[in-house]
């Protein structure tokens, strides 16, 4: 309830100037809930009228400052009225002069300040943009920010995701296609290879074959009854230097390939010999002949019959014993040498 009794009257001592003017000395002023209690008076509410609208455009541009966030409910509020004493009132600083205050101020009319006052405070921080769009409401207009916000994010994760999927389906399909590449390539080197076994096989058959068409197996009607190394007490050397062709005597005997008779006649334990010199220096030797066809120098070809077989020497029945020399006098077994030259044995 208000009080009837007059607000107390607050001490204002006067200054007067040179110029006779009085000049106003403020002492230190402590309001208390008297001191402020409204003033009844037509002159009064004029007086505080100015400053009312001041603070109210000062609500404004703070308003407008922090933005929209909690603000919104402003708008429904009225302007509130401050009452102070004459003595203050006349004495304030200009609104305009405050910091921050004047961009706020407009020097038109009453009117225009009411409607500045009267603006929709719901606006503050909707931009040209949002207001172009419709947006009227400072709350509605962060919700749709923070949903724009959301759907970026939101369309920037699944851009993300698709990329990293096209790189690893990128990735997958270019090791398949490696693989592939890999596989194509050991199929193209194992063909390689199989072709070229084929044609060195084929190529040393052509060679056998070249070979045998110009050598020849010493006898026929034969097996054989001894091998190259056989060891045994039958042989002076303690095994068997040569390779035994059992065969009927007077089976012909063949030059293996062309040469040089070297040698022709007797020659102790293998009876009837023949040594034969190829061109490439070997030697071949028909021992144990019942007879010879050749003589020493003579020249004979492949398949030429040179002898018979026979069991002169030491035998214990007919066959040819054949033995191979190397140029350097060396004895080696003749059924490799033979084979070597592409014959069947």
């Amino acid at each position: 309830m208000a009080s009837n009794q007059p607000a107390p009257e607050v001490p204002s001592p006067l200054r007067t100037d040179s110029l006779g003017t009085e000049d106003r000395t403020w002492e230190e002023w402590n309001p208390t809930e008297e001191s402020i209690r409204p003033v009844r008076g037509r002159h009064r509410v004029a007086k505080q009228r100015g400053l009312a609208r001041s603070s109210t455009v000062l609500g404004v541009g703070v308003i407008a400052a922090v933005g929209a966030g909690g603000m919104a409910t402003a708008q429904s509020k009225p302007p509130v009225s401050i009452s102070l004493p004459d003595s203050i009132a006349d004495n304030l600083p200009d609104a305009k002069s405050l910091p921050g205050v004047s961009a706020f101020m407009s020097t038109d009319s009453d009117a225009d300040h009411a409607t500045v006052a009267s603006s929709p405070l719901t606006t503050a921080g909707i931009t040209a943009a949002e207001a172009e769009q419709g947006a009227t409401d400072a709350g509605e207009a962060l919700r749709a920010r923070i949903l724009q916000q959301a759907e970026q994010q939101q369309a920037g994760a699944e851009a993300e995701a698709k990329a990293a999927q096209e790189k690893a389906a990128a990735e997958a399909a270019a090791a398949q296609a490696a693989k592939q590449q890999t596989e194509a390539e050991a199929e193209a080197a194992a063909k390689k290879k199989a072709a070229e076994e084929a044609a060195e096989k084929k190529a040393e058959a052509e060679r056998l074959a070249k070979l045998a068409a110009s050598y020849a197996v010493p006898t026929s009607s034969y097996y054989i009854s001894s091998s190259f190394g056989q060891a045994g007490s039958m042989w002076s050397s303690g095994y068997h230097t040569g390779l035994d062709f059992a065969a009927p005597t007077g089976t012909p005997v063949k030059a293996v390939h062309s040469g040089t008779v070297k040698s022709a006649g007797y020659s102790g334990s293998y009876g009837y010999r023949t040594v034969l010199e190829l061109e490439d220096g070997t030697e071949v030797w028909y021992c144990h002949q019942s007879s010879m066809d050749v003589t020493a120098g003579q020249k004979v070809t492949t398949g030429q019959t040179i002898g018979r077989v026979g069991a002169t020497g030491n035998v214990t029945g007919a066959h040819l014993h054949l033995e191979v020399h190397t140029p350097d006098g060396t004895g080696i077994d003749p059924m490799a040498w033979l084979r070597g030259k592409g014959l069947t044995i």
